[in-house]
This record gives C-alpha cells, structure tokens and sequence, in this order.
C-alpha cells in the first residue's frame, strides 16, 4: 500500500464511511456533469446524465478489473460535435457517441498487436506534464467564474461579494479540514463538510435577503425544489414528485425513427432539429471522429497524472487497452442509458489526490448511487440548488492540485534544455491562450463557411506539442547522426 493513500485502491472503507465518501465523489464530479446537457440546451435531461455517468463508470471499472479510482462523467471534449449531432435528435447523439467509443475499440485493438511503446515516445513526460498542468489550468476561468455568482434569478446576477463569501468559506472549510492533523474523518470528507458549511452560510444570506428584500443577498434559488412538488397552479405533483424516470437516449432514438418526428425538447434546443437521414450520419460521424482522436491524448494524460498519485502505472496494470475499452464501451453505454458520452474526470482525479482515498469500492459505490438517485426527483432538485458560488469554492481545490499534479511531473525535466522548454511552452501558451482549430465542412452557396468542427484548446495544444516535439527529436537525431558520422571518418583518417 502507498505510504501516501490512507485507502489503497483495493481497500474496502466500513459500508456507511464508503456511502459518505461515494457522496463526496458524487458532489465532486456533479457541477461538470449536469453541466453538459444544460449547456446543449437538454437541463431537463440532467438526470439521464448522471444515470448514464454512473452506467459508464461501472462498465469502465469492468474493463479494469476495478483497478483504476476514477469516475467517468459527461465529456465537455465533445461540446461542439454534440450541437451539431442534436441537429438531428437523440438519434444524432447516440451515433455520435458510438463513433467516439469506436475509436478508443480500435485503439485498444491496436495497442493489443503493437504494445504501448508508440504511445511512450509519441506523448513523453515533456508532453503529458504541461497537458496535465494545462487541463487544471484551463478549468480556472470557469471555476473563478462562478465562485462570484449566485444561483437565484435576481437581476443583479453577476459578479456577486456575498457569493464570493460564500465560495471562500467553502474553499477554506476544504483546506482546513484536508490538512489539519488531528482527526482522519474530516481529511477524508473535506469536500461534503465544505459544500454543507458553504450551502449553510448561503441559506442564511438568502433567508435574510428574502425577509429584507434584498435581492443581492438572495444566494440559493429554490424554487426548482419547490416546482418538484407543486405545479403551476400549486397543485400536488403526486408520484412524479418523489420518482421520476429519466430520459435515455437509446429509448428516445427508438421513439423519434418510429414516430418521424423529434422530441419538444430537443426542438427547444434546436428549433431546425430533424429525424436523422443519409446525410445527417456523415455529418455526425464528421463532427465526433477527429475529436474523439485528440481525446486519446487526455486519456493518456488522466491516466499519467492519475498513476502519479495512486504511485502506480496504470498504462501497464490494468493496461492502456484496457483503460481505452472501459472509456469507449463505457461512453456508449453511458450516452445509450443516459444523455452524453463520458470521460474520465479530473474533478475524480482531485478528489483522490486531495483525499488520499484510492479505494475503487469508493468509485463503484458512488456509480451506483448516480443509479439510484436519479430516480429520485427530490434528491436531483436539491442537488442542482447547490449556489454556483459553492461549487466554486470546491473547484478552486480540485483544479487546483490537477494542474499541480502536471507541474510535479517537470521535476525529472531538464528545462535548460531548448527542446524541452520549447515543447513546454508550446502547449502551455497555446493551451491558455486558447488556440483551436476549425476545421470547415460545409460551404454555402455563397461561399462563405457554414458549419465548422472546433478542435478544443486544449487537444490543440497536445497536437501542438507532439508536433514540436516530434520535429526537434528528428533534427536532434539527424545531428547526431552527423556528428557520429564525422567522427567515424576522423577515426578512419
């Protein structure tokens, strides 16, 4: 067992500590993962999403053979191939997501032939660190974004001091109960005990924004829990309150090719939307194949930077084909009984690095609860009435140690060296400063560029990198190759 875990990832916590840890799992991984259907325009589906997260995550941990501490959830990767693939329905987003999890099929295929030393020099530690440091780096803005806003419907709903307030108490509550040395509980639930004290001080300002009409102060909306109960005209919502059935996508294919039409909702989202046809499979499967790619890379760099903490090498035990298998089969799964394809995440990784706690039972369990509670309407309200603020506060600490967890990577580094300093600042500057590539696909009659795919920043960047890379190992060999050649001659003279 590693001196640095307090559960090693084949450790079983005592059933009611492993339930309180999978909920801190749950919490850590919940912001990013409701966040996907909210941003495609499907908030209703939040609930197939977390279902689906919980689906993917059990089949991952199948091909693992329960040996990797991670959680999969909604992939923000996949943003843009997502709204070109809800053009065509429910139909449009399970293809694509069965296009991604094919890619990683035939990856995995090929790593089983050819082993993972291509993989070794194409993505070196001079790579793999500054994508690490860049994945946490580039979650920043979003996670200081919000940790100055509220979640009420208030006009003044921007930069807000009293969330700010709110986020810090909950960002501290974290650190002073992940460092202080006296009692294991509270190291190994920092992330709940932060969430409740910051949801708790938020409550306050609301009830007291609430009774003094002070909007500015009204932090927490409530009102989606309330609308669980009552409808409209104030009517008890019955059955549909305490259970409600999500949405999978697989079934709501089915039901547009059987009936001709789309769901309302995805009309809502997408007023164009259409039953998929000939032409809508190649533009879906065009949106999702070369990103699905450059996805590889991040799986590569999760799994790194995830091996570093659990000090064990993930790419050898279970094995990378493995790990590629668990995240595409997974992802398909995901999305057919859920709403998106999944990934692995970072806000996982965090959670394990802050808490110490590698235990895949842990993992597991929290998978299982995402079944559960999403059939749960009053439990999935009250998740989602968690202030923007609070969740902020929680991600300055997950974000955090995931670009810490790159930047320990360069100790082994010599950056004195130009190459290395090039194909570090290469991905860094690149990745920061937010370069992507788009890559048109469709032209309109007047031939102006109609529809594109967006390669994120951060795949940009990695491509980037192992291109630089790739170029100065090849100069550098050839000099070499010279320089061996010279002195051969100077020998033989």
């Amino acid at each position: 067992m590693s001196k640095n875990l307090i559960y090693d990832i084949h450790d079983k916590p005592k059933f009611s500590n492993m339930l309180i840890f999978a909920l801190q799992q749950l919490l850590a991984i919940l912001a990013a993962t409701i966040a996907v259907p909210t941003i495609i325009g499907l908030p209703t589906q939040i609930p197939a999403a977390i279902f689906g997260a919980g689906v993917g995550t059990l089949v991952y941990q199948l091909f693992t053979r329960f040996k990797s501490p991670v959680f999969l959830g909604s992939s923000f990767a996949f943003l843009s191939s997502l709204g070109v693939a809800l053009a065509y329905g429910y139909c449009g987003i399970l293809l694509g997501s069965i296009v991604a999890g094919l890619v990683y099929v035939v990856l995995a295929i090929i790593i089983h032939f050819v082993g993972t030393g291509w993989v070794a020099k194409l993505m070196p530690p001079v790579i793999i660190g500054p994508t690490v440091t860049l994945i946490g780096l580039s979650l920043a803005g979003a996670a200081m974004g919000d940790i100055v806003k509220a979640s009420s419907p208030q006009p003044n709903a921007g930069y807000n001091l009293a969330a700010l307030f709110c986020g810090l108490v909950t960002f501290f509550t974290v650190v002073i109960c992940s460092t202080q040395k006296r009692y294991t509980m509270p190291r190994l639930i920092p992330f709940i005990l932060g969430i409740a004290a910051g949801y708790i001080v938020a409550s306050l300002l609301t009830v007291v924004g609430d009774l003094a009409g002070i909007d500015y102060l009204k932090i927490i909306n409530w009102k989606p829990f309330v609308d669980n109960f009552v409808d409209a005209e104030g009517n008890f919502r019955g059955i549909a309150a305490i259970f409600s059935f999500p949405d999978f996508a697989l079934v709501e294919s089915i039901k547009e090719l059987i009936s001709g039409d789309v769901a309302p909702e995805v009309l809502a989202a997408n007023a164009n939307a259409k039953v998929i046809d000939l032409g809508g499979i190649a533009e879906v499967v065009i949106a999702f194949l070369p990103v699905a790619l450059v996805v590889f890379a991040e799986h590569i760099a999760d799994h790194k930077n995830l091996s570093t903490i659990i000090e064990r090498d993930l790419i050898e035990d279970p094995g990378l084909k493995r790990t590629l298998l668990g995240d595409g089969v997974g992802s398909i799964a995901g999305t057919a009984f859920g709403i998106c394809p999944n990934t692995t995440y970072g806000e996982s990784v965090g959670c394990v690095a802050i808490t110490r706690n590698a235990s895949v039972a842990t993992i597991t369990t929290t998978a299982i609860m995402c079944l559960v509670l999403s059939f749960i309407s009053p439990i999935m309200t009250l998740l989602q009435t968690i202030p923007n603020c609070v969740m902020g506060g929680v991600c300055l600490t997950l974000y955090g140690f995931i670009a810490v967890s790159g930047l320990k990577m360069f100790k082994d580094l010599d950056l004195n060296e130009n190459k290395n300093l090039f194909v570090v600042s290469a991905i860094l500057i690149a990745g920061i400063g937010g370069l992507t590539v788009q890559i048109p696909y469709a032209i309109a009659d007047n031939g102006v560029v109609a529809k594109t795919i967006q390669i994120t920043a951060i795949a940009t960047a990695l491509i980037l990198g192992i291109v630089t890379n790739a170029v100065l190992t090849k100069i550098e060999k050839s000099k070499l190759g010279k320089e061996t050649s010279a002195e051969s001659d100077d020998k033989k003279e």
